[in-house]
């Protein structure tokens, strides 16, 4: 599955995030200029919301809600998880359960009505969670080594007469949601970038609501082309849901990082250290490490330095329309 690989050009859009940054205004003169909804305060210029001063507005609840992000099958990530979860509710002390969610705006909306407390946000996802849901993102999912990433991919079915992205003009694509990172905005990005193109101007402009939605629909030739994950349609093959032989990748991206975990923003401190020191002690058992070969463990990232090429890529695409 090999295919030319290139870079678009962000240089030309890498100051819109620091720009926009500049022209927020503060909705409380102790917080710093952030994208951050109204309610949430930034006082340490990560880009995340804090906790609460008031202690009387921390969240300690007895059964906290743990969900990933809906890219597959949600019955595959429960199992997946269930020693983790084991393990997270050993640390403490609580009881800890899997909410399954079909969408990524449930995920999105559980979270700003405080019924979610734990989560892995998708990499495009994260930036809404943490901006809208007052998500505070600490880890991903790494290779030895620290090894860490996915990349975005364009595919078409291996009978496919598409063979370049200059080819999509005037196809219909099949995008998963507008806030995904790999299945709609570093594509748009890089095809105006690239070749001038923009959605529903130069190509039609479809959503299938999830990655292997997308993945299933070109294998079964119900779409032409899809923007998806690459490691999503890699454990879509492992699990031999689709075959390899049956798509063209049409163009493959650099590496971007993947899902986020984290917390809501207004968890109680001290339970919120333990949670984050959970993760980074636990050993993964046997049915995680399968589903998510060849990442192997947690390792501590921040949204400000980790997550700062989507943002760009984000704007790029925002500004498309402009």
């Amino acid at each position: 599955m090999n295919a030319p690989r290139t870079r678009w050009h962000l240089g030309l859009v890498a100051a819109l995030s620091f720009a926009l940054m500049l022209g927020a205004a503060a909705a409380n003169q102790d917080c710093f200029p952030s994208e951050l909804d109204a309610r949430f305060c930034d006082r340490t210029g990560d880009m995340v919301a804090d906790a609460p001063t008031d202690p009387g507005q921390w969240l300690d609840p007895d059964t906290l809600i743990f969900t990933y992000t809906p890219v597959e099958d949600p019955a595959i990530y429960e199992e997946a998880f269930e020693g983790f979860l084991e393990h997270l509710a050993a640390a403490t002390g609580k009881e800890v359960r899997y909410f399954p969610v079909t969408s990524f705006s449930a995920q999105l909306e559980a979270m700003r009505a405080e019924r979610l407390h734990i989560a892995g946000f998708g990499a495009g996802n994260t930036i809404n969670a943490v901006n809208m849901a007052g998500f505070v993102p600490f880890s991903i999912m790494v290779q030895p080594d620290d090894v860490f990433g996915y990349q975005m991919l364009i595919i078409t079915h291996v009978d496919s007469d598409i063979h370049t992205l200059e080819d999509l003009r005037g196809r219909d694509v099949a995008f998963v949601s507008p806030a995904s990172n790999s299945g709609y905005v570093a594509p748009t990005a890089l095809l105006f970038s690239e070749l001038g193109m923009k959605p529903d101007v130069d190509y039609g402009a479809v959503f299938s609501g999830t990655h292997d939605n997308s993945i299933f629909g070109v294998y079964n030739e119900d779409y032409e082309v899809a923007a998806i994950a690459g490691d999503i349609l890699e454990r879509m093959v492992r699990r031999e849901l689709v075959t390899e032989d049956k798509f063209r990748i049409v163009y493959r991206s650099e590496t971007f990082p993947t899902s986020s975990f984290g917390y809501i923003y207004n968890l109680k401190p001290e339970l919120a250290q333990t949670i984050v020191e959970a993760f980074y002690s636990y050993e993964w058992d046997e049915s995680l490490a399968r589903e998510f070969a060849p990442r192997t463990h947690f390792m501590p990232i921040t949204y400000q330095e980790h997550w700062e090429i989507l943002r760009v890529i984000r704007d790029a695409s925002d500004a498309i329309g402009d």
